[in-house]
């Protein structure tokens, strides 16, 4: 094979072997490399459609890096990219690069918009970086994660120059704005290694009132094709719905060799619950008859082990098709040669609301499997003549949003960038923390506005500042002192932390007011935080069996809400129900129980340590004993078994206390191993761990 063009034979020789099936660059790829840009030590931001292999122009310049014996963080939205990612760069330890999450560990870091944040407070920690890779740049215009990579961003440039930073971006409207902020060159191609056909369908068109009935259309059309399709609807209820409905009406179609293999992945997905000893629940049956027919739905309520195998097995071009809420348009990349968006509108704390272009053209950049598809299709559904000619017109011929900073609009995202400066001694005064806002890119976006609106609006910074900090000085976590702006304890503790500044101010007057320290009281507050996820209910929730077990422990609602379900199905959990008890109970997503427990169990600890910095001791050990109750699942008397014996989980545990009580010292690992699923490893662990 002939050596790619342009390129060190040394990296020539390292993705030759780390990415075999590069034969050469495409030419979004050769012209990114044309430009000078491995040559040159200057920023770029590089923006070529989905699919066009951004990855390996990073990982060209990582590799330059990395033979000077240099360090590279390559920094992520999410924690999928982040596994994602992390697991393609570790065939790099091969060549004697670390790969890792950490820079301090490793020569690779991979790391989320988070952490990369944190890093950045330390001045020592990020001058040990040479260069630092943005992936999904244009999530810098996201409310949620904005405003993090935004501040992050802005000490690097601020503090450390000779850090280089390359931006992968989808296509952005107003690109030199943002490479202007940036200081970056831009580089550009509009080449897609599998064209990408967009169309409006009607279902006047179609003679039909059912968008569904094209949904089908097209899945037919893809068996007899070999292909595959991902279809993006509202919300989870609607995802499960599609695909019982075009399960139903594939199933007789189905050649007899696919049948074997969605049989398998199905029993697979209903193994998920059967390894951890639980019986699947209602859901996961739903979802394993619709895999049987190579249809399958994903959403945040299924567990995380499904969605993986889900995910892994459409790659693997072993599921015909998947219904998604547009949450999956980020994460995993699944290419495919048919997508559909059958509801342009997601669900917002503000309602129901259109997406923006921008997300049309993600959910429609999954279209077209490189090496499989000649071509890719994403198709928008309407049902008039006239919601076509206006979904056409609006996201087919339409622009993308022009990309703003929401670092303003993020009121939290504002007071923890405070106290991060002030914390890190890099504001005393409020002069030094206007200074680091203008810095960042709505800063930037401000003074840049024209005429005397933009000197009005520059003024909003101070006017954001100065609310905020006072807010900050009136909950004790900042105070001003005659040396300037200093973090209290708590403040510092915030600091510290990833959550939020209002659940913490919450969460401490929750505690100060406590008489005597209730257990579920401090349930119901950690679930009405924001960083928990939500334990949602389904469609036809059991309002009535939430409201008795809230009530059960002193907690009276009248409506119920997501914060609600979630504080009951916890109570449920830390009393040792199983996810199946508490879905059919409740009826709520119950496999989220497991993921918001967890959550919960780390918010708890993190109660604990407000106490000890405002000086409330009394509640130390209730508080320890309810993180464990929580990420355990079990009640109080199994948390010394639980705990030291290393896999022994609750279930077991539970049928060895119920049989031997609390005192095992005497038992022989005979009379364990009698119990069903305790196997002489376990047995031979519990009898070491007793007589220590």
């Amino acid at each position: 094979m002939n050596n790619l063009v342009n390129i060190d034979p040394e990296i020539d020789a390292i993705i030759k072997k780390a990415y075999p099936y590069i034969k050469e660059f495409n030419p979004a790829q050769q012209a990114v490399i044309d430009s000078g840009y491995l040559e040159s030590e200057d920023n770029y931001i590089i923006s070529i459609p989905t699919a066009s292999g951004k990855t390996v122009l990073g990982v060209l310049a990582a590799l330059k890096v990395l033979q000077k014996g240099g360090k590279i963080i390559y920094a992520v939205p999410l924690k999928s990219l982040q596994n994602e990612k992390y697991k393609e760069f570790k065939r790099f330890e091969e060549f004697g690069y670390k790969v890792g999450k950490s820079p301090k560990t490793s020569d690779i870091a991979v790391m989320v918009f988070e952490s990369f944040d944190v890093l950045t407070r330390s001045a020592n920690q990020i001058s040990e970086v040479d260069l630092v890779i943005i992936d999904e740049f244009h999530m810098i215009g996201d409310y949620s994660r904005g405003p993090t990579l935004e501040c992050a961003i802005t000490r690097v440039m601020d503090k450390n120059t000779s850090i280089r930073l390359i931006a992968l971006s989808a296509t952005l409207r107003n690109m030199d704005e943002l490479a202007s902020w940036l200081n970056a060159e831009v580089v550009t191609h509009d080449y897609r290694p599998v064209p990408l056909h967009k169309e409006v369908l009607c279902t006047e068109e179609f003679d039909t009132k059912d968008k569904n009935n094209i949904v089908y259309k097209i899945l037919n059309d893809s068996l007899n094709e070999s292909a595959q399709m991902l279809t993006f609807v509202a919300t989870r209820r609607f995802t499960e719905a599609l695909a019982k409905n075009m399960a139903k009406k594939i199933e007789k179609k189905l050649p007899d060799e696919r049948r074997e293999v969605y049989a398998a992945i199905a029993e697979d997905i209903l193994d998920v619950s059967r390894r951890g000893g639980n019986q699947p629940t209602e859901l996961c049956y739903t979802l394993a008859e619709c895999i049987k027919c190579g249809v399958a739905f994903h959403h945040a309520g299924l567990f995380d082990r499904q969605k993986e195998i889900i995910e892994d097995e459409f790659i693997n071009g072993n599921l015909l098709m998947i219904t998604a809420t547009p949450s999956l348009m980020y994460g995993v990349n699944l290419p495919s040669k048919n997508v559909i968006i059958r509801d342009y509108t997601r669900w917002t704390e503000q309602g129901s609301c259109n997406i923006p272009v921008f997300d049309f053209e993600q959910m429609a950049g999954r279209a077209g499997r490189p090496g499989f598809d000649t071509e890719g299709n994403a198709y928008l559904i309407a049902k008039s003549y006239d919601e076509a000619f206006y979904l056409n017109d609006f996201y087919i011929e339409g622009e993308i949003e022009l990309t703003h900073s929401k670092l303003i609009d993020n009121h939290d995202a504002v007071l923890r960038q405070i106290i991060t400066q002030v914390s890190t001694g890099n504001a005393h005064n409020v002069d030094e923390l206007i200074e680091f806002f203008s810095k960042t890119l709505y800063g930037y976006q401000i003074q840049n506005s024209c005429g005397d609106m933009g000197y009005a609006i520059e003024n909003s910074i101070k006017i954001e500042i100065e609310s905020s900090l006072q807010y900050l000085i009136e909950h004790q976590i900042i105070r001003p002192t005659p040396s300037g702006l200093q973090t209290t304890p708590f403040g510092v503790l915030i600091s510290r932390n990833n959550y939020s500044v209002k659940t913490a101010v919450r969460l401490r007057g929750v505690i100060e007011k406590m008489d005597e320290f209730k257990e579920a009281e401090l349930i119901y507050e950690v679930a009405s935080s924001v960083e928990i996820p939500k334990v949602n209910t389904k469609y036809r929730a059991n309002k009535d069996n939430i409201r008795d077990v809230l009530g059960r422990n002193g907690i009276f609602i009248y409506n119920v809400t997501p914060d609600d379900s979630t504080a009951a199905s916890l109570l449920e959990w830390i009393n040792e129900k199983k996810e199946y008890e508490i879905e059919n109970y409740l009826k709520v997503y119950a496999a989220s129980t497991s993921r918001s427990s967890y959550e919960a169990s780390s918010l708890v600890k993190f109660v604990g340590k407000i106490c000890d910095v405002i000086g409330i001791y009394e509640y130390h050990n209730e508080i320890e004993t309810l993180a464990a109750r929580l990420y355990y699942g079990i009640k109080p008397e199994l948390i010394p078994v639980v705990i030291g014996i290393k896999h022994l989980g609750r279930q077991r545990a539970r049928k060895i206390f119920d049989i031997f009580g609390s005192d095992l010292s005497n038992v022989k690992k005979e009379q364990l191993m009698k119990i069903d699923g305790i196997g002489e490893s376990i047995a031979t662990n519990i009898v070491n761990y007793y007589q220590k």
